[in-house]
């Protein structure tokens, strides 16, 4: 890093947008599953720009799908026909799973959130909504209210009503001593107690993994069973995959797949992965829940022409690839691999995760106390071993996120763990 560039960096730019590492790294260019800084030192890549670079750095399609479209217009509208934009629409309404799917193309996660929070308050004429507890659903004033995580939620100030809800976190919490069907059933009861005590919610909102509150989640069929419960009171489900979307978690394609026995979602989001860095969220939901709005709306900016190319040629490049089943087999291999790591670190309390979305929570030895101080260290020690990973937690937790780009190689992962091996074990 340039002291320079740190130094204008914090002159114009708020203090409260976080930089990881003591001395802040500034990223040049990579390719495949690494990127290279500006005094020329090479990482492997465990993070993917917070998951958002899902197939690869400098993916040659996507590079030549976007210099092409950029060759011909970069933008229009939503007031104009947009041929891009519908054939991704078609894509993704056919990869849903939700019946007669209608497509809404954000900028972000965090506008996609938005959007479906003002799509589910207007169809059932409710401001009330269902969150989880440790969730994250983006920094908008919407999106913000129904988060779940202190750190991540500077006002209490909101214009939704929000009630939280056990469940998304297995190893913590009142019922963490249960087993799995035991827990599923006091979260559902503890659900149907809280709407005896309230007005009819709109919708709950719930991400399958959850990711910045360090790649926790329920018991497969939790939200299911959610979903009995609500869809009996006319309650919408929104399944926020913005980070689980896209095969990442290996077993299924979405991660609300594990929860589906009672039907898809209402509502999906997604973002990040789809666009491969470039800036592409959306919304999927059924038509009637989608054309419930009675005023006109556009986005100036989502759906634009180059950033459709780009999620395009992605979605073709990680179906043809089977990059799912990638993740499901080398993010099996690099689980086991960093179980094996960790059971001889007294620092880790548990790994977790499914596919190549891995968490790894830290304590303090002999405690369940959490130590935000050893993941800062892990991070910096995995920097300084060639490799860049991503911390998150939430109440009283720390963890380090493993998410690389999902065309990792098995040698690239048995790379990874030996640099996090030694770096867990440094702490």
């Amino acid at each position: 890093m340039t002291p320079d560039l740190f130094g204008r960096h914090r002159a114009v730019l708020p203090d409260w947008l976080a930089l990881y590492y003591e001395d802040p790294l500034e990223i040049t260019h990579g390719e495949g599953r690494h990127v290279w800084d500006a005094a020329g030192n090479k990482y492997l890549d465990f993070f993917g720009g917070i998951l958002t670079t899902m197939t690869a750095h400098a993916l040659p399609e996507v590079a030549k799908a976007v210099g092409e479209q950029a060759g011909r217009i970069l933008h229009s509208s939503t007031l104009y026909l947009n041929r891009p934009m519908v054939e991704l629409a078609e894509r993704v309404a056919c990869l849903s799973g939700i019946p007669d799917a209608r497509v809404f193309f954000t900028t972000s996660g965090t506008e996609a959130n938005d959007t479906a929070l003002l799509l589910a308050t207007a169809y059932r004429r409710s401001n009330t909504i269902l969150a989880m507890r440790n969730s994250y659903h983006g920094r908008s004033f919407s999106a913000v209210g129904v988060t779940g995580n202190r750190g991540w939620s500077p006002t209490s100030l909101s214009p939704l009503q929000t009630l939280y809800v056990h469940g998304g976190v297995r190893t913590r919490g009142p019922y963490a001593h249960l087993d799995d069907r035991e827990f599923t059933d006091a979260c559902v009861d503890d659900l149907k107690d809280l709407l005896g005590h309230t007005r009819a919610p709109a919708a709950l909102i719930a991400e399958p993994v959850q990711g910045v509150g360090g790649f926790t989640s329920p018991p497969d069929g939790l939200y299911a069973a959610f979903r009995e419960v609500l869809h009996e009171r006319g309650i919408l489900w929104i399944a926020d995959e913005v980070q689980t979307g896209w095969g990442r978690t290996g077993e299924h394609f979405w991660g609300w797949q594990a929860h589906g026995q009672n039907g898809p979602p209402d509502i999906v989001t997604f973002a990040k992965g789809i666009g491969n860095g470039m800036s592409v969220g959306g919304v999927v939901a059924r038509a009637e829940i989608m054309n419930c709005l009675d005023a006109n709306s556009i986005s100036t900016f989502g759906g634009t022409q180059v950033t459709m190319a780009a999620g395009l040629a992605n979605l073709a490049y990680l179906l043809e690839h089977d990059l799912q089943g990638n993740a499901r087999r080398v993010g099996g291999l690099l689980l086991e691999r960093l179980r094996s790591v960790a059971a001889r670190v007294p620092h880790v309390r548990e790994v977790r995760g499914r596919g190549l979305m891995i968490g790894i929570e830290l304590t303090r030895p002999g405690t369940d106390e959490a130590a935000p101080e050893a993941a800062s260290a892990v991070l910096e020690e995995a920097r300084a071993g060639g490799l860049l990973i991503g911390k998150g937690g939430g109440h009283d937790t720390s963890a380090l996120r493993i998410a690389p780009p999902m065309s990792l190689t098995v040698a690239e992962a048995e790379e990874g763990a030996a640099i996090l091996e030694r770096a867990l074990r440094s702490v």
